[in-house]
C-alpha cells in the first residue's frame, strides 16, 4: 500500500497543533519548548510573546524565572542563531549543530583562521568563564583577539546568554556563561545530537521531508538520510508526491478543525522557508513579511491557520495592517485579542 497524501490544509493543521496554536496549553515552560523546538531569539521579547500566544496563564515573569533557575536557557543553535530551548535539549542540540557550523565557518574564513587558533582561543574563554559570566565586550577584550577569532569562538566552547541580559527586561543578551559551568557536564554524541534535532523537528513541524529538517537545523540533508531508518518513522507524500517523515504518535487533527486568531512575534519559525508546504504563511504574502528592509520578519496574526497581515506595538497599543478586507466577527476577534496582547506588554 502507498503513502497516504496529506492535503495542504492537514499539514498546515498539523503544524498548528504541533506550535501549540490551536489551543493554548498548560504546560510547564520546558516542555512548552520542547514541543514547539525551542523558539528563535535574536530579539529578546519575541519569546514572551510566542509563549502568550501558545499557553494558557503565561506571564512574562514565568519566562525571566526559568532562565534565572537555569531550566531553560539562550544559545546560538539552529541555523547560528539564538535559539531559546530546555536545559535538557540544549547539549543535544549543540552537538547536533557543532560539526556542521564549524565546518561552515572555517571554510568561510579560510586563510584567515584555523582550527588550532580556534581551539587556543576557547581554551582562553573557558578559563575566563570559569569565575563566572562575563559581558560580551569584557571577554573580547581579555581575549585580545581579531573579530573573527571572537566572533566564531563559541563554534568552540558553548557559550549561553544569560539574565539578566536577554529578558524582557534586559533585551541585549550580552552576558555570557560557559555552558558547562551553567548547566553542567553532558556526554551527549553528534550521533544522539542528530536523531534528536529530527526527532524534535518532526514533534514540532512535521509532517516534513528530511530537506525541511536540514533547513531548520542549518545542516545538509545528506548527514540526516540514516536517520529515518533508525527512528523508524512514519511515512506520507504530499500534493506535490513528495515524501513525508513524522513520528508515530504525533497529532493529525482533521482538516475541519478551527484555528484561532494568533498573534506571532518577529522571527517566529513557522513563518521561515521550512515550513513552506503549509501555507502558514502564503506566498503572495510572503514579501510583505519578509523583504530586504526587513529580514528579521514582522509581527504578523493568524485567521484560520495563516498570516493575514502584521500588527505594532504603538504607544502601548497594539495596532493592526490586515493584507486584505476581513469579514466584521473577524475583525472583532483580532481586536479582542490585540486588547489582550497589549495588556500582555504593558
Amino acid at each position: 500500500m502507498g503513502e497516504r497524501t496529506l492535503t495542504e490544509t492537514e499539514l498546515n493543521r498539523a503544524l498548528l497543533a504541533r506550535q501549540l496554536l490551536l489551543e493554548r496549553a498548560s504546560l510547564p515552560l520546558p516542555r512548552a519548548l520542547e514541543r514547539v523546538g525551542g523558539l528563535q531569539t535574536q530579539y529578546a521579547p519575541s519569546a514572551y510573546v510566542a509563549l502568550w500566544s501558545r499557553l494558557a496563564g503565561f506571564r512574562r515573569d514565568d519566562l525571566t524565572t526559568a532562565l534565572e533557575k537555569r531550566t531553560v536557557v539562550q544559545g546560538t543553535l539552529m541555523r547560528a542563531t539564538i535559539h531559546l530551548v530546555s536545559a535538557r535539549d540544549y547539549p543535544l542540540f549543540a552537538d547536533g549543530v557543532r560539526a556542521a557550523r564549524r565546518e561552515w565557518w572555517l571554510r568561510v574564513h579560510r586563510g584567515a583562521i584555523d582550527a588550532k587558533q580556534m581551539t587556543a582561543a576557547a581554551r582562553r574563554v573557558r578559563s575566563l568563564l570559569a569565575d563566572g559570566p562575563l559581558r560580551g565586550h569584557d571577554l573580547a577584550e581579555r581575549l585580545d583577539a581579531d573579530n573573527v577569532r571572537w566572533n566564531g569562538v563559541n563554534l568552540w566552547i558553548d557559550l549561553l546568554r544569560v539574565p539578566p541580559s536577554g529578558t524582557w527586561e534586559q533585551r541585549r543578551a550580552d552576558l555570557f556563561a560557559a555552558a558547562e559551568v551553567w548547566l553542567g557536564t553532558s556526554d551527549a554524541t553528534p550521533e544522539q545530537g542528530v536523531e534528536h534535532l529530527v526527532r524534535r523537528y518532526l514533534g514540532a513541524f512535521g509532517p516534513a521531508s528530511l530537506k525541511d529538517v536540514a533547513a531548520w537545523a542549518g545542516l545538509a540533508a545528506r548527514v540526516l538520510e540514516p536517520v529515518p531508518q533508525r527512528l523508524r518513522l512514519r511515512r506520507f507524500r504530499d500534493e506535490r508526491g513528495e515524501e513525508l517523515f513524522d513520528l508515530r504518535r504525533a497529532p493529525l487533527p482533521d482538516p475541519e478543525t478551527p484555528a484561532p486568531i494568533r498573534f506571532l512575534p518577529t522571527w517566529d519559525a513557522t513563518l521561515l522557508v521550512h515550513a513552506r508546504r503549509t501555507q502558514i504563511l502564503p506566498e503572495r504574502y510572503r514579501p510583505l513579511v519578509f523583504n530586504t528592509k526587513t529580514p528579521h520578519s514582522v509581527p504578523t496574526f493568524l485567521v484560520d491557520g495563516r498570516v493575514a497581515g502584521t500588527w505594532r506595538l504603538e504607544r502601548g497599543t497594539v495596532r493592526l495592517d490586515a493584507f486584505e478586507r476581513l469579514p466584521p466577527a473577524t475583525r472583532r476577534a483580532l481586536d479582542d485579542e490585540a486588547e489582550r496582547l497589549s495588556a500582555f506588554h504593558a
